[in-house]
């Protein structure tokens, strides 16, 4: 079973794909300053949550690209049926990819999908365009909480950086940290835990699926990292980039 797959398992009764809240969502919004008429653009949008949350709360418009079919499904069907269709466009295709209109934007986002540009300052190098000279990017990431990660964890998840050296990749870039919206461990133990329950739900549902075992094997390897390695030291944070002193 391909990555993706495990994933539509996983994620299946999840809005929000990242140890964050809506609560915190809508308090990115406040800080980055959305109001009518500000255009987003949420590059792995997943669900299309935060893009729905903004446009209810804010009155946005924008566009979300995500390369599974089934969160560009998932996200259309919120859309419609929250009459947002109108101002939110969901593109199905490879975020990398997508030919964006330049400094059109008032923000451009990335919440926990950097590795669709292979990474933090990657990232922000390919999304500044998007946004207008005064425009601001938000990007979610995960972090090293300690310099003291057992050597085998850290060169498994070689690509992970302290945040400091998020933060000097943003100021490479041209940007200063604005604001920090860090998870908690309650935000962490929610969003894993949600994982797992799609992944038991559908070992439940499927006793005679030909591919059970790998997504027994999944949740098992899930949930051993996470209770051995990452609950202690990963941390997680949506970052908001402004240019101004650029």
């Amino acid at each position: 079973m391909n990555f993706f797959d495990l994933k539509n398992i996983s994620e299946r009764y999840m809005e929000l794909l990242n140890p964050t809240s809506p609560e915190k969502i809508i308090k990115v919004g406040q800080v980055v300053g959305l109001k009518p008429g500000s255009k987003v653009i949420d590059f792995g949008c997943g669900f299309g949550e935060l893009l729905e949350l903004w446009a209810k709360e804010f009155g946005i418009s924008g566009v979300g690209i995500d390369i599974r079919p089934y969160a560009w499904e998932r996200a259309w069907n919120k859309m419609v049926g929250h009459g947002l269709s109108e101002r939110i466009e969901i593109i199905c295709g490879n975020a990398a990819e997508y030919e964006f209109p330049h400094q059109t934007y008032d923000v451009a986002t990335c919440i926990g999908a950097t590795f669709i540009w292979n990474g933090f300052g990657e990232a922000i190098r390919a999304m500044k365009d998007a946004i207008l000279p005064s425009g601001k990017l938000v990007i979610g990431e995960v972090y090293w909480l300690t310099d003291n990660v057992p050597e085998g964890y850290r060169t498994q998840e070689k690509d992970v950086k302290t945040e400091y050296e998020l933060l000097l990749a943003a100021r490479q870039e041209g940007f200063d940290f604005e604001y920090v919206v860090r998870a908690s461990h309650d935000d962490w133990d929610r969003y894993e835990s949600d994982n797992w329950y799609g992944l038991l739900r559908w070992i439940e549902e499927n006793p005679d699926h030909p591919e059970r075992q790998e997504v027994i094997d999944h949740l098992h390897r899930s949930q051993d990292e996470y209770t051995r390695y990452a609950r202690q030291y990963f941390g997680w944070a949506i970052y908001i980039l402004n240019p101004v002193s650029r």
